[in-house]
């Protein structure tokens, strides 16, 4: 039998496969059976109340879904008291995503959730940063490290810095994240798009733009994921456009160690569980013994071309 455990770090988990956040929640144990997923990963938390942006906030195009929830959050309190129990009672590590509009606001939130039944704090750091006029800490390496410097010295669980796609110095912003102490990067967040409805002529969202996602942009962020992976020592957790099990070999042999889903599994809710199943069956017919064995093993020879050299590992 195939061995599927990965390591992110000092957290092993039983298979590589994960809820991407904001995409899954309690009620799915109805289901799916949780114990088999790698980590569970929950929406993102702010500590402030937020009922999120203005109707509609979704929008479906060809192999897409465009999104502005706009993070509603009840609260830390809520969270506590009423999220960690309903996952206190299984095997499967939790990683608590987590928003603040300042890097000493993400501190202070990941202080407080540095608690037992926590096993990683997930750093959405693709939201807006009030100290560098609204721009994403992500967008740029320098407020990515301050922000995850900050984190670092608050707490002593592991930190996955969640990365934007929206920037031109993404490895850049890796390597930042590196630095700074993170112990894995989630490569990545959606891609910044909108839409026009033709019979109103306003935009589709409320909010005017929203985040892009499902099989539609699986080429571009598997292409950050190659790069990153390049550019970091620290795992790379893959995130955009996973619905089958070859979608999530790509990501594994792009570099990532694991990987997240999101809106597959709004289509089909045994999306993950499915991956799981297949890379089993996948590395099995490859002969292939640990499903770690798949992590960055693209075979990239022809990059000694000229042709092809922006695409060789520097």
């Amino acid at each position: 039998m195939t061995d599927l455990s990965v390591q992110i770090g000092n957290l092993k988990l039983a298979n590589p496969v994960m809820p991407a956040s904001g995409t899954f929640a309690e009620g799915l144990s109805k289901v799916i059976d949780f114990e088999r997923l790698g980590a569970f990963v929950t929406k993102t938390i702010t500590r402030e109340l937020r009922t999120g942006n203005p109707l509609p906030r979704v929008a479906e195009r060809p192999g897409s879904l465009l999104n502005a929830i706009g993070i509603p959050s009840k609260g830390i309190p809520y969270f506590l008291e009423h999220t960690m129990p309903a996952y206190a009672g299984y095997r499967t590590p939790l990683v608590v995503s987590i928003s603040a509009p300042t890097a000493e606001g993400f501190a202070s939130l990941a202080a407080e959730l540095t608690l037992p039944g926590i096993s990683a704090i997930e750093a959405n750091i693709s939201c807006p940063n009030i100290e560098e006029d609204g721009k994403a800490f992500a967008m740029r390496a320098s407020s990515t490290e301050a922000v995850i410097r900050q984190m670092r010295s608050a707490t002593t669980l592991p930190i996955w810095a969640k990365l934007t796609p929206n920037t031109g110095e993404l490895p850049d912003v890796a390597r930042a994240a590196e630095a700074a102490g993170a112990d894995a990067v989630v490569v990545a967040n959606t891609i910044l798009a909108m839409a026009i409805d033709l019979n109103t002529f306003r935009p589709c969202l409320g909010n005017v733009m929203g985040g892009l996602s499902g099989p539609a942009i699986k080429p571009i962020v598997l292409r950050h994921v190659f790069q990153c992976a390049q550019a970091v020592r620290i795992p790379v957790i893959g995130c955009g456009g996973i619905s089958t099990t070859e979608d999530a070999v790509e990501y594994l042999l792009a570099g990532a160690s694991a990987v997240q889903v999101g809106t597959a599994t709004f289509v089909q809710p045994g999306a993950m569980t499915a991956i799981i199943d297949g890379l089993g069956r996948f590395c099995e017919r490859r002969e292939i013994a640990r499903v770690s064995d798949l992590i960055g093993a693209v075979v990239n020879e022809e990059a000694d071309e000229p042709d092809l050299a922006w695409v060789a590992p520097q």
